[in-house]
């Protein structure tokens, strides 16, 4: 094994040794996001001597993410993460083989990128997300890592893991099953560092095969009082039934393309064989000024399916791409078949829309 020295003081622990090492470097893991939680997780991994490192992130380094995303430097600001981490990789372990995927993950795109890797790592912050990479990584087999952090307090588990339960047995999927990220209510920068260091940890236990995998536990982590309690849960048959089916339909369907971007949704404002629907709240802005457009909050929005023919050319959106992403699944789970939603929202069209 080259550069062995590397690793001495790991491959001297009887538990791992050059066996386990080698382990290490023939293993694939996907870290999906790569803010607050991926980063710590992608700098342990690359550093461990993990082979292959996939990253997915569709977004841009902004200053107000240095606070708690280290990989990132001043000058990388207006960058692509992706590519911003697969720089900062090199320099922690230039062995380390860096996949990118500059995008956001979504119905489209999950299954194919999924499927490479043996470890799915969920780093991400929204609850629509975490259903997809769930789902996939029920289909596929393959075990997740989930984290997520709130302000002060944090929490951790591994789901699909050797038959045992999923994040839907935790989390059984609701209408409204919204929490807010760290864009809106804030969060203490060492958190996500301390959450994504404990990902990282399942993750090189599973590639081990030592200790014990934190499967059917929850940890929840209070940074303010410095404590750590545990919560079990179980397998529930139903969720499980629910994200394999929900798991193949994304396989099925991942050829088709169910975003678009800024430009095609101008074109698509004056094309009126679409019907674009605003899920925003009527207060937000800015509004935009289309024949073809309708505003049904996102809250309402199964209310009126109804109206729509199933084939009917229909683009979703709302302010950042989050609720429109959620509306996109629940228009497919009811047989929809022409739907799709503007990536990033309207916030991504900037003064164009008016």
């Amino acid at each position: 094994m080259e550069h062995s020295k590397r690793y001495t003081r790991q491959v001297a622990l009887p538990e791992i040794g050059i066996m386990g090492q080698q382990k290490l470097l023939n293993a694939k893991v996907l870290v999906i996001g790569a803010g607050g939680l991926g980063c710590p997780v992608l700098q342990i991994l690359a550093a461990s001597g993990v082979g292959t490192l996939g990253v997915v992130d569709g977004d841009e380094v902004d200053m107000s993410n240095l606070h708690r995303q280290l990989l990132y430097m001043n000058e990388d600001c207006g960058k692509k993460k992706v590519q911003a981490a697969k720089n900062a990789i090199s320099r922690i372990n230039p062995d380390v083989n860096v996949n990118v995927y500059p995008e956001f993950i979504s119905e489209s795109n999950i299954a194919k990128i999924a499927n490479e890797y043996e470890i799915l790592v969920d780093c991400t912050d929204t609850i629509a997300t975490r259903y997809l990479i769930n789902d996939i990584s029920l289909h596929y087999g393959k075990p997740m890592i989930y984290a997520s952090i709130h302000k002060f307090e944090g929490q951790i588990s591994v789901f699909n893991y050797k038959n045992g339960p999923s994040y839907r047995c935790l989390f059984p999927e609701k209408k409204n099953n919204n929490i807010p990220n760290c864009i809106t209510s804030g969060v203490l920068g060492v958190l996500p560092n301390t959450l994504g260091m404990l990902q990282a940890t399942e993750v090189l236990k599973i590639i081990l095969g030592i200790g014990e995998v934190f499967s059917g536990k929850l940890l929840i982590y209070n940074a303010l009082n410095l404590t750590f309690n545990e919560l079990d849960f179980i397998r529930n048959e139903e969720q499980i039934r629910i994200g394999t089916f929900k798991g193949e339909q994304l396989e099925n369907s991942e050829k088709q393309d169910f975003e678009i971007n800024k430009e095609a949704f101008l074109d698509f404002c004056s094309n009126e064989k679409y019907t674009i629907i605003d899920l925003r709240e009527s207060h937000e802005t800015p509004k935009i000024n289309s024949k073809n457009s309708i505003n049904i909050s996102f809250f309402e929005i199964e209310n009126h399916f109804s109206q729509f023919q199933k084939d009917q050319k229909i683009i979703l959106f709302c302010q950042s791409g989050l609720r429109s992403r959620k509306a996109l699944s629940l228009f497919i789970e009811n047989g929809f078949t022409n739907v799709v939603h503007l990536q990033k929202g309207i916030q991504s069209l900037q003064l164009e829309v008016i």
